[in-house]
Order: structure tokens, then C-alpha cells, then sequence
């Protein structure tokens, strides 16, 4: 639209020069031709320099190519089913409510230098704020931040280890993964299932604070049930990526009985999920709703509340006139269920016993603070258990 606006600005001008310059071919010795010679170049030249102002004007009006609130998104699809689709539903919820314009930005590849490119178009188009998903984004976010001073920068999932030293203008947002998982354990517990495993990607602190809380969950479900016969496998498989290898290990737990497992990290969902229809098992999913993958096999999800916490800090930014409160600015900010930013989608889930009184109750604990989950992140102290028994492996 912007280019067809130009084009259509030039060709009138361009008239107006031409027929001006026909008048004065015909008539050389007529003195009003000339005026109107010089009348039509002075008039082709105001248009030429009101030409940026009027395509101004009209994308204003238009909303094309502009832009308050960015989303860059990683090098998936805006529609995945993840990071990118709920982040991006979180901008465009927030920028329809304040009468904003939002726009996504996609790098043309899996480099910082492609995803630097797109925050630098996403500035030239007038963006307020940035926002982007995942720890990927740290060098490219290092970079960009002191570019770009006058820019608020939103990063979800990244923390102070993957960027040690947020600027002013960055606020890092983190999650309780811990409370999710604590969730997720104490309802499969309680929804009758004493055969459970956990499959780790790799050990970072996110996928670390999921399986602790897990553990924590299934080991305080079996204390409120009087059992003692839950039994938990445990195992990280050191990568994100989906292979044969880990569809191998769990063909194995399913088919020594496990019932359910916590997938969490990455694609490796895609080898459990397969091990799980192939053993009639169950599989619980990780960050966002994943239903979508099999509802007959996904039990629920510990979930990451994406488009809640996108609103959540936006609208700081907003109120600070697109700066980030001593709350966000500089620094990494844990949102968990007191934010309303992690939980089960008890709507999708398809437990038998375990009810939504029940997940009220254990979700209005965490956010009162009466229900205090470890957050421990360090592989070589496991949570201590009496109730269950967990089998960690190599």
C-alpha cells in the first residue's frame, strides 16, 4: 500500500511537469504559457517535498507500516501451537484493548544477526515496545538494547543467565515453573495414577524447577491419599529435540507400567507422545495447552500463562509511559500463580477424580503464599520425599 501511494503521488506530479511542459513547446512566445510553465514546476515541487509527509499521513490513517507494540518471533510459525502463537495472541489481546497497533516480525533465520535485522525494522517502523520469546533471544537482545535506548524491550522466558546484564529499557520475564509442576503431580496423584515418570530435556533451571515441583506435588497427593505406593521415574535426556532414542526409553517406562508422563522440553514431547500411542499411555504437557497434540493422551499441562504476562507487563510499560516500572526495568521478574501467570487448562484437562474445587484450592494457596513450593534448581539436591519413591537415572 505504502509503495502504490508513492507511485500514485509521483505520476501526478510528474503530469502536472508534462503538461506544463507541452503549453511552453507550443506556444514559446506566449507569456501566460510561461507563468503556467512555471506555476505547474513550482507546484510538481511543492508535492515532491510534502511527499513523505503525505504517506505519513496515510499510513497513520491507515495503520500500514506502523507499529507500537513488536513482536519478533523465533524462526517457527506464528501459528505453532507454542511460544510464538500464545506470545503473539498476548500482543494483539493487549494493543485491541488500548486501541494500539501491533505487528510481528519474523527473522529470515536461526541467527542473532537475523533477529537483530528485525528489531531494527520493527524500530523503523515506530515500535513503542519489543517483545520476543525464549532464550535464543539473549545475544541479539544485548545488542539491541543499547542500540536502542528509547525502546522498551519485553523478553519472555529469558533470564539473568542467559543475559547477565539487562539494560534500563529490558525487562526479563521468568516463571514459577516449580508451582506448574507442583500442580500437574499432586492432580495426576490424586486423579488415581501411582505410575508416573518425568522426561527432562536438557537440565537447565526451568526444566529442573518443573521436575522438582512435580516430585513435590505427587509426594504431598500421596501424603493427603495415605499411600505409599506411588513411584516415580525420572530422567533427563539431554536434549530438546525429538529422537528415536528417547521414544526408545519410553516405549521401556510404558512398557513397564507407567501410566503417565511429564514431558517436558522442547520437541522431545513428539517421542513421548509417540511411545504414548503406541503403549496406550498417557502424557502430561508442558508450557502451553498441549491437548492439541493428542486429547486422548494428554492428561493436562503445566502451563506458562504466556499472553497473561505479555499483559501483565505491557501494561507497566504503558502506565510509565513506555518505560518499565523499578518492577520490570533492568532486571528478571518470576511471575507464577499470584500473577495468574502459571497453571493447569483444567477446561482441556481429562481427569476422572481430581476436580476443579480441588485445583481452586491448591491454586489459591500459591497465591495467598500458605502453599510454598521449592524452587531449587541445583540436579545434584532432589527434593526430599517419604511418601514416594523416585527413581532418578542416568
Amino acid at each position: 500500500m505504502k509503495n502504490r501511494i508513492i507511485s500514485m503521488i509521483l505520476v501526478a506530479a510528474m503530469s502536472i511537469s508534462l503538461v506544463a511542459c507541452g503549453s511552453a513547446a507550443d506556444n514559446t512566445a506566449d507569456t501566460a504559457a510561461d507563468a503556467a510553465t512555471e506555476a505547474a514546476s513550482e507546484a510538481a515541487s511543492e508535492v515532491a517535498e510534502t511527499l513523505e509527509e503525505t504517506v505519513a499521513e496515510v499510513e497513520a490513517t491507515t495503520g500500514e507500516s506502523v507499529t507500537d507494540i513488536a513482536f519478533v518471533t523465533d524462526v517457527g510459525n506464528i501459528d505453532d501451537q507454542s511460544f510464538n502463537q500464545y506470545t503473539w495472541a498476548g500482543v494483539q489481546d493487549f494493543c485491541s484493548a488500548n486501541g494500539l497497533v501491533a505487528n510481528y516480525y519474523k527473522p529470515s533465520e536461526d541467527s542473532d544477526a537475523a533477529r537483530v535485522e528485525q528489531m531494527d525494522n520493527a524500530v523503523k517502523d515506530g515500535a513503542k515496545v519489543i517483545v520476543m520469546a525464549g532464550y535464543l533471544f539473549a545475544p541479539a537482545l544485548e545488542e539491541a538494547q543499547a542500540k536502542y535506548s528509547d525502546v522498551a524491550f519485553l523478553a519472555l522466558d529469558v533470564s539473568t543467565g542467559d543475559l547477565a546484564d539487562p539494560a534500563a529499557n529490558t525487562a526479563l520475564i521468568t516463571y514459577k515453573e516449580e508451582q506448574a509442576g507442583y500442580l500437574a503431580g499432586y492432580a495426576a496423584v490424586t486423579d488415581g495414577y501411582k505410575e508416573l515418570g518425568f522426561l527432562g530435556g536438557m537440565a537447565v533451571p526451568a526444566v529442573v524447577r518443573y521436575g522438582y515441583g512435580f516430585v513435590q506435588g505427587a509426594e504431598q497427593a500421596a501424603a493427603d491419599l495415605g499411600v505409599t505406593d506411588v513411584n516415580i521415574k525420572y530422567w533427563y535426556s539431554g536434549s530438546f529435540v525429538a529422537t528415536d532414542d528417547i521414544k526408545a526409553k519410553m516405549d521401556s517406562w510404558y512398557t513397564e507400567g507407567t501410566e503417565v508422563v511429564f514431558a517436558c522440553g522442547g520437541s522431545i514431547c513428539n517421542s513421548c507422545l509417540a511411545a504414548a500411542q503406541a503403549n496406550m499411555g498417557k502424557m502430561i504437557g508442558v508450557d502451553v495447552d498441549q491437548s492439541y497434540l493428542d486429547s486422548s493422551i494428554v492428561v493436562t499441562s503445566a502451563m506458562k500463562a504466556l499472553a497473561n504476562s505479555v499483559n501483565v507487563a505491557l501494561t507497566d510499560a504503558m502506565e510509565n509511559d513506555w518505560t518499565f516500572s523499578e518492577a520490570y526495568a533492568g532486571k528478571e521478574t518470576t511471575l507464577g500463580a499470584a500473577e495468574d501467570c502459571v497453571g493447569l487448562p483444567m477446561e482441556t484437562s481429562t481427569f476422572t477424580t481430581f476436580t476443579q474445587e480441588q485445583y481452586d484450592t491448591l491454586f489459591n494457596a500459591l497465591v495467598d503464599g500458605s502453599l510454598v513450593v521449592d524452587n531449587s534448581f541445583d540436579t545434584a539436591v532432589t527434593p526430599a520425599v517419604t511418601n514416594i519413591t523416585v527413581d532418578y537415572q542416568e
